[in-house]
């Protein structure tokens, strides 16, 4: 049987990992969060403004692959192929049987997963190590091995490297020990010797963040002034469904298992873990998928309590109910998950089906768009650098020396670096995000060439005081989020706004204690 299940783990894992290259269309280019991470891969250090240093090095190592969209999707790919290894592990280590990987595996592929694995983002970091903590966990609480606690350490390490949310989780982790069998090992010196191990992997990235102020405490209060204290409790556990919608009665069958079965009771600390990080994000008002990285562990565990079921109650037809329900779900969910069609023809498909009503289409603003905002988010992008370089290459060359290229916030700026090179820009600068680092100690420049979304306000200080203003060119693109994007070219700024340019640069570089 065990070779069997690993031919299904590994079926399902080669799907897995080629669910971004069949299922991106190519008239779709990366998402703006991408360009951000992939601008830091330009730029290697051991932390950055919006995330810790893992994604960027794994960036840099497709900028060397030659820097293509396959490049860049490979990463999810992979992750998102060991993280379904693991889940066909995890079942394999409760002895579960074939039917219970199928069922695990299949919940997996067909969920949120397909999209949360096809961005080049933390998240499918976060997922990996936040699964490969609980697996680790289950084979401590079978083995008694004090290895498990050294993958756990390493796991809590790396996962830091990788995402700061996983501290959630090494809190959870905390108190199961406290309240299960567990506890046992804090009386071993291995317990910390492994959790030693994690804070020196992670100690790197807490020592830059010591060193510049601490800007992750920044990112948080921005992101809970514009987002999290929008979010409510309501949508926070709605989300969870969502997450893994197809699937999502068998990760509760799996918390079933932990709470009230007796034999499922001795992974009870996996159980107090899933709600504890549950707990926590409601109060702190996090996001969904903050808590996605609970859910692959909790589809194995779940898969193995329903074939158990199944068999226990001779219910055959629910044997072959559940992965046609499973299937029937996807298919209806996959337009608004994976971008496989061009945005026109996804446009007019949501026209024929009810897509409106299930609120995938509403962005930010409140309104309903031809496109979800996450699509529309891959979209303009090579127009707007491209046009933005034609503008630039129109200017004479004792001009384009003098001419600082700006993007107005992260994925404008973004989006232009990662064309630099195809298109022959010079360094791309702009005060959103990471890019506050990398701003030169003076601003010199004599022409600013400017793209943005939206324009300043005619009351904006810096741009008042330039002796010319013109709107060059916008992006056309009719389903991009940044249609209507303009680059501009101010010239010939007065003294003023050289100073109130110096100005913001020293106050950015004292915040974050830039050298």
């Amino acid at each position: 049987m065990q070779k069997k299940s690993w031919l299904i783990i590994s079926a399902f894992a080669v799907l897995k990992f080629l669910v971004p290259f069949l299922f991106i269309h190519p008239s779709f280019q990366l998402h703006r969060d991408e360009y951000l991470y992939l601008a830091d891969a330009d730029h290697l250090d051991w932390g950055y403004i919006e995330m810790p240093p893992l994604l960027a090095f794994l960036g840099f190592i497709s900028k060397l692959l030659g820097g293509s969209l396959y490049a860049v999707y490979l990463w999810g790919s992979l992750f998102g192929a060991a993280t379904m290894v693991l889940i066909g592990k995890t079942v394999l280590q409760l002895k579960g049987d074939l039917y219970a990987v199928f069922i695990a595996c299949l919940g997996f592929l067909c969920s949120g997963f397909l999209r949360l694995h096809a961005l080049f983002q933390p998240n499918f970091l976060d997922v990996f190590f936040w699964t490969l903590s609980a697996y680790s966990i289950i084979c401590l609480i079978q083995t008694n091995h004090k290895k498990y606690l050294y993958f756990i350490g390493i796991s809590f390490g790396l996962g830091m490297l990788s995402k700061y949310t996983i501290a959630f989780f090494i809190i959870a982790f905390g108190i199961s020990l406290l309240l299960t069998p567990l506890r046992k090992w804090l009386l071993n010196k291995h317990f910390y010797f492994a959790m030693l191990l994690g804070l020196l992997i992670v100690l790197p990235n807490f020592l830059w963040q010591y060193h510049h102020h601490f800007p992750v405490v920044h990112h948080m209060q921005l992101l809970k002034e514009r987002l999290l204290d929008n979010v409510s409790a309501t949508d926070f556990l709605v989300d969870q469904l969502l997450i893994t919608l197809p699937s999502f009665f068998i990760w509760i069958m799996g918390l079933w298992y932990l709470f009230f079965n007796k034999k499922g009771r001795q992974y009870i600390a996996v159980g107090i873990i899933y709600l504890t990080v549950i707990l926590l994000l409601v109060y702190f008002k996090g996001k969904g998928y903050y808590a996605a990285g609970l859910y692959p562990i909790m589809l194995a565990i779940g898969a193995y309590q329903l074939s158990n079921s199944i068999q226990n109650h001779i219910i055959k037809i629910v044997q072959y109910l559940v992965p046609f329900v499973i299937l029937f779900l996807v298919a209806r969910i996959f337009p608004v998950v994976m971008p496989y069609l061009s945005p026109n023809d996804l446009a007019l498909k949501y026209t024929k089906i009810p897509v409106q009503k299930t609120g995938a289409l509403k962005w930010e603003d409140g309104k309903n768009h031809p496109l979800p905002q996450d699509f529309a988010d891959m979209l303009g992008w090579e127009e707007m650098a491209q046009k933005t370089a034609r503008v630039y290459h129109q200017l004479p060359d004792s001009i384009q020396q003098k001419t600082m290229v700006y993007g107005d916030n992260y994925g404008e700026a973004g989006a232009l670096a990662f064309y630099k090179k195809k298109y022959q820009l010079p360094e791309i600068y702009s005060d959103d995000a990471s890019f506050a680092f990398w701003l030169p100690s003076t601003f010199k420049s004599q022409y600013f060439l400017f793209a943005t979304h939206y324009l300043p306000e005619k009351d904006d200080i810096f741009f008042k005081h330039f002796k010319t203003v013109e709107i060059k060119d916008s992006v056309t693109e009719k389903y991009a989020r940044e249609y209507g994007a303009k680059i501009i070219l101010y010239s010939l700024p007065d003294s003023i706004a050289i100073s109130i340019a110096n100005k913001n640069i020293q106050q950015l570089k004292s915040t974050y204690n830039m050298q």
